[in-house]
């Protein structure tokens, strides 16, 4: 629970930087001030998240990538929120060094992926998936997906689609869980359970590091 919190409330922090502190006219922290409810996240770390934006002490975070192959040829991608970058890529290269990685310059593997915008809504009564998709289709949107475990619906789209994405879900009353862009692998590549042991002691050093947001990878489920 508590990374995820510090996971929003980096996001929120770099949204109000990017585009002001008022929900009503930032499309990005509107969501993630949704998503920060939906997580239980207490209201004051969310008002210290945007606050942290326009403190003149306030730590400068940026977003950075970083990209390597795992063991067993696994490509890899490291998504930080940082204020430190040397600290940050010192940290990423020790992990991939020491699980049987390497770390690889800016763009290398990045063609493996693709990046798209992924949405987590609620269903609402008395819509069919199939004709949401074929709405959606003019709006970006590729494809949907209804998860029954969960109840909810997920609409991926294309990376440069998410503002028309949202702002059609808002205008037709959808609740939105989360919305996030991710790096989607073009091809998965087939492991061992044994292999996969090694590779998942990597993915959670990686998850276990407070710069690090999101990890994204092309094994195998």
């Amino acid at each position: 629970m508590a990374r995820v919190f510090t996971k929003l409330g980096k996001q929120i922090t770099i949204a109000v930087k990017e585009s002001g502190s008022d929900p009503d006219g930032n499309a990005r922290l509107r969501v993630l001030m949704q998503q920060a409810r939906k997580e239980n996240m207490p209201k004051e770390n969310v008002e210290r998240a945007i606050k942290r934006a326009t403190a003149k002490d306030a730590a400068d975070y940026k977003e950075l990538i970083y990209e390597g192959y795992g063991p067993h040829g696994i490509a890899i991608l490291v998504e930080t929120a940082t204020d430190n970058n040397m600290r940050t890529v010192a940290n990423v290269r020790s992990y991939f060094n020491k699980y049987g990685g390497s770390l690889g310059t800016s763009g290398s593997l990045q063609f493996l992926f693709a990046h798209k915008c992924v949405f987590k809504i609620t269903p609402k009564d008395g819509v069919n998936l199939e004709e949401l998709e074929l709405e959606l289709i003019d709006f970006g949107v590729e494809e949907i997906e209804f998860d029954g475990e969960e109840n909810v619906i997920f609409i991926y789209g294309e990376f440069q689609s998410y503002s028309a994405i949202q702002k059609y879900l808002e205008e037709n009353g959808f609740e939105i869980h989360s919305a996030e862009f991710e790096w989607i692998p073009t091809d998965y590549k087939e492991i061992t359970a044994e292999q996969k042991t090694s590779i998942e002691k990597l993915l959670e050093k990686f998850e276990e590091d407070e710069d690090v947001q999101n990890v994204f990878h092309n094994m195998k489920e």
